[in-house]
């Protein structure tokens, strides 16, 4: 028995205007996509992944990597605790000097002389929690509205060329989960050829390790998160 010749054509000529549309500038291909137990395999995944950033974010930002220097750094803004757990670290350790940074204080406007900064607020601090005065140095910064950490960093650049101090190491103390991004940005600031450590002091009003279960531990490490991703990505320094 034979088929028509026009059936075989037929089928020819339907399987290429399903194939192509509008005079060849479409056409259709077959493609793979997900079954139930893919997308299921996807969404597991993706809650897994989410669940283990959020419950790991707070230890991710609140690094402490210090390196071998006989250089510390405290940044001004931040708590009495900190201050206390500076002095004791520049005791406990090798160090002669520690460099206290900081801004103009929130509040006054801007900057109105160096007296009225973090850096000062934080060199006194330290000196009251027991660290020797001639081995504090106040250094500090004139930037008020964004990029403070940044700006307090390029200001302690600035004082080191000034003051001619070789310095290939030194170690940054901070407070909390913002030690993450002004670890970023200080090795920003001072470049390659300065390794630059940091240490982060936990906050004592919360568990670390519960931190989503405190408001206030929750909003700093959610700030935080998006600061650094913030300074990561889209930071471009303006000197």
């Amino acid at each position: 028995m034979h088929l028509p010749l026009h059936t075989a054509s037929s089928a020819s000529s339907s399987s290429g205007e399903l194939g192509h549309k509008f005079f060849g500038l479409l056409n259709r291909k077959p493609r793979w996509g997900f079954s139930w137990k893919g997308w299921l395999t996807l969404i597991v995944g993706t809650v897994a992944l989410a669940l283990t950033v959020f419950f790991n974010l707070h230890s991710f930002l609140a690094v402490t990597q210090p390196v071998d220097s006989k250089l510390l750094v405290a940044e001004g803004w931040v708590h009495d605790f900190t201050f206390e757990a500076a002095a004791k670290e520049f005791n406990n350790g090798r160090y002669i000097s520690v460099f206290a940074t900081g801004g103009p204080i929130q509040g006054q406007g801007g900057y109105i002389s160096d007296s009225h900064t973090y850096a000062s607020i934080a060199a006194g601090k330290l000196v009251q929690f027991g660290v020797p005065a001639a081995m504090v140095h106040m250094v500090p910064s004139r930037v008020m509205a964004r990029d403070r950490t940044y700006g307090s960093a390029v200001a302690l650049r600035s004082w080191i060329r000034e003051q001619k101090i070789a310095v290939t190491n030194l170690n940054v103390l901070t407070e909390d989960a913002h030690a993450r991004r002004t670890w970023l940005l200080f090795q920003k600031a001072l470049g390659p050829d300065v390794k630059v450590g940091i240490i982060s002091i936990p906050s004592p009003d919360y568990d670390a390790k519960h931190w989503w279960r405190y408001s206030e531990a929750a909003r700093e490490v959610i700030d935080e998160g998006i600061a650094y991703i913030y300074a990561r990505f889209l930071f471009r320094p303006a000197e």
